[in-house]
This record gives C-alpha cells, sequence and structure tokens, in this order.
C-alpha cells in the first residue's frame, strides 16, 4: 500500500523524532511537540508491524524480511532480532506454558517458531491458491486463541482470507472476501472483534461468541478516506487505536465510531500500534516509497492518557499432538 502524507494533529498532540522506545522508560528525552510521539532507535523498518506488547516484552516485526524484533535495553541501542525465516512474517504471540516458543502467521500459514530457530508448520492454508499468498497481520483474542488474516502479493480485490488457530492447534478459515486484512483487535471481554480491510478502507465489527469463537454478522464500525486503516489495538476504556496508512497519523475511535483524536508522524505510512500501559508504539515502513523521509520505517513512542492491556499468549490444550515437523 502506498499513499500520500497528510499530517495532522489533535488533542493528542503533534509528534517529533528525538526518544523512543524501551520497555519501562518514560518518554521525556528529545525535541517534542505538544507532547507527541517520539522516535530514538536507530532502526528504518521496510514494513514494520505486527507491534505487541507480551510478557516476554515488546516484540515486533518487519514482515517482508522475515525479522522477529524485540525492543530491550537502553531506547536508543537498536532493535534486537530474535528470528528469522526466509518467507514473509506477519505476526507473532508467546505460547503459553512454552518458553521461547512462538506461534506465527508466516509465509503461506501458521507455525511454531522453536527456541532453536526451528520452524513446526500447523497448516499452509494458502500454500496452493491461484495467486502468490502470504500472511499478513495476527493477533489473539483474550481467550488465546490466534486470529491471522492472508492476502496475495498483489493485494488482489477479494483475495485475503481470516484464519483462526483453535487450542487445539486445528488452523479454519472463517472469513474470505478480504483484500488486505489488519488486526484484528479484540475487546476485553473477547465479545467484539475488529477488523480491517486495508485496501477497502473499512473497520468492520463482528460480534464473537466467546465460546466457540464463532462470529455473528458484521457491521461497518468506521470508513477511512484518506487513508487506509491497518494495524490496530483496544484501550482499557474500549476505545480503538489504529494506524492510518498514507496519512502519517494513528487516530483514537470512541466504541460509538466518533473520532476522539489523531496523532501525527513524520513518517507517512504507520502500519502498526500496541500499548504498553500508557505508551502507544507506533511502527511505520518505508516500502513503496521513491524517496523514504529521516523517520519512515521508525518505530515511535507516545505517552496517552488510558492504558491498554498486556497481550494474550497463545493457549493449546494438548489434547492433541500439534501437527506438522520441525524445519
Amino acid at each position: 500500500m502506498t499513499g500520500s502524507a497528510a499530517h495532522t494533529e489533535g488533542p493528542a498532540g503533534g509528534a517529533t523524532a528525538g526518544a523512543g522506545l524501551g520497555v519501562g522508560v518514560g518518554v521525556g528525552a528529545g525535541l517534542k511537540v505538544g507532547g507527541g510521539a517520539e522516535a530514538l532507535r536507530p532502526d528504518r523498518l521496510e514494513l514494520g508491524e505486527g507491534i505487541r506488547w507480551t510478557d516476554r516484552g515488546i516484540v515486533l516485526v518487519d514482515i517482508l524480511a522475515g525479522r522477529l524484533l524485540t525492543a530491550v535495553g537502553h531506547p536508543a541501542d537498536p532493535l534486537r532480532q530474535l528470528a528469522q525465516l526466509p518467507v514473509p512474517l506477519g505476526a507473532v504471540a508467546p505460547v503459553a506454558d512454552a518458553p521461547g516458543t512462538w506461534i506465527a502467521a508466516a509465509g503461506t500459514g501458521i507455525c511454531l517458531l522453536e527456541p532453536d530457530g526451528s520452524t513446526r508448520w500447523l497448516a499452509q492454508p494458502d500454500a496452493d491458491a491461484a495467486r502468490p499468498m502470504r500472511m499478513n497481520d495476527a493477533t489473539t483474542d483474550p481467550f488465546g486463541r490466534f486470529w491471522a488474516g492472508s492476502m496475495s502479493y498483489g493485494a488482489d480485490e477479494g483475495a485475503g482470507s481470516l484464519f483462526l488457530v483453535d487450542h487445539d492447534g486445528t488452523v479454519t478459515r472463517v472469513l474470505d472476501d478480504i483484500t488486505v486484512p489488519n488486526g484484528p483487535a479484540f475487546t476485553a471481554d473477547g465479545a467484539t472483534m475488529y477488523l480491517a480491510d486495508s485496501a477497502r478502507g473499512v473497520i468492520r465489527r463482528y460480534p464473537v461468541d466467546p465460546a466457540t469463537a464463532e462470529l455473528g454478522p458484521p457491521e461497518v464500525f468506521v470508513t477511512v478516506d484518506d487513508g487506509s486503516p491497518d494495524g490496530m489495538v483496544v484501550d482499557v476504556e474500549g476505545a480503538l487505536w489504529v494506524a492510518v496508512w498514507g496519512t502519517g497519523s494513528v487516530r483514537r475511535y470512541l466504541p460509538d465510531g466518533r473520532l476522539d483524536r489523531t496523532l501525527g508522524l513524520p513518517a507517512r505510512q504507520p502500519a502498526g500500534v500496541c500499548l504498553q500501559e500508557d505508551l502507544l508504539h507506533i511502527t511505520t515502513a518505508r516500502v513503496g516509497l521513491a524517496e523514504p523521509g529521516p523517520y519512515d520505517g521508525a518505530v515511535f513512542t507516545a505517552r496517552v492518557d488510558v492504558p491498554g492491556r498486556l497481550a494474550t499468549a497463545y493457549r493449546y490444550d494438548g489434547s492433541v499432538p500439534l501437527p506438522g515437523e520441525r524445519s
């Protein structure tokens, strides 16, 4: 995706490049305008997405490079690489009770990343698709199930899907006819799911049966006319933060769909967001830009008024052996 670089500001203030992402580190150094976002780490990612606050710290991916990264040390230190796959890596979640193991939306399906660097593929449902496909964004719901979207490399209309990885490791296609799925994001009770179809500029809201994960009929939550809604996260008040690709902004929408505030960035392609308590972390991208600016691809941090929650780990119930072989 590409887009224009509109720069807007709202109650959250402006954005600067100065200080940055560090677990437990306040946002206070560097040049600031209106208390906005800052970036200090030197990394400039091609397609930074999938950022999550987990019980293992902040993790994120550089999708097309297949890199899993973490933010550790001093907030000016480079991101540290945890793993690199030979296929695109959309997003991960920690696996509960399995230290060092991650479940990942990668390549054309879902795999486990083992501590020794090996992978175990649970399923590759898009491997034989009519057009080249890859996984995109993914997350866990509050009950520890893993949801992951796929898209074609060419962002072909309606080629993408949403998959559910249940507690027994089975992978099921639950939605199709999506062009570029991003999110999903869930409310704290797990009864509502937000899913963006970025290429169509729409975020839909689905009721979810907490016991079965069955999705009810969706409603249009927000339509974005000036960019593409990308990564999302829900805060403790139930508001939805959305990275809006092509606009240089991140926006907070209230549960009734009203725009509450806009945070401007000196980067044209915000792609992912997460909340680490009251720190909003934002990934951006350089991909597709003929002349990237100095902060395109940076990771930003801003302090916000309403905190978020720790991302849930994927919970495998162990009732059946996980499929797949290590590679």
